[in-house]
């Protein structure tokens, strides 16, 4: 019998980092993402990467990126969720004990802004 993981498998072959055992930003994805300020005055933006921690209620979709450290996207699981702007370099190293405390969604595919609030 075939293993029902055998037909995604190919979208998670990447390179194991250290604990995480993946990258939170992929060179495909981050080819796709738009520079900072980019879509400003689209008002329903495209989603590329979403972000999460495992060990609270806190997401991130991630809209444009600098190519060094700032994305600018929305953050969800706060008391005030908002747009804003976030350090890649504090998320790749928030951990807790060396456990790495932000995860990638590995099977998130990109949309719309308006389709995640559903």
């Amino acid at each position: 019998m075939k293993s029902p993981l055998k037909n995604t498998e190919f979208m998670n072959k990447e390179k194991h980092r250290g604990i995480r055992k993946h990258s939170l930003l992929p060179l495909a994805i981050r080819k796709k993402l738009p520079k900072l300020y980019a879509t400003d005055g689209i008002k329903d933006k495209m989603i590329y990467l979403k972000l999460f921690s495992p060990y609270s209620n806190h997401t991130w979709y991630i809209v444009e990126f600098d190519g060094k450290d700032t994305f600018f996207g929305y953050v969800a699981g706060t008391s005030f969720p908002e747009w804003g702007y976030i350090s890649y370099n504090e998320l790749t190293n928030a951990n807790r004990n060396g456990l790495p405390l932000v995860e990638r969604d590995k099977y998130f595919t990109p949309k719309k802004f308006s389709k995640i609030l559903k």
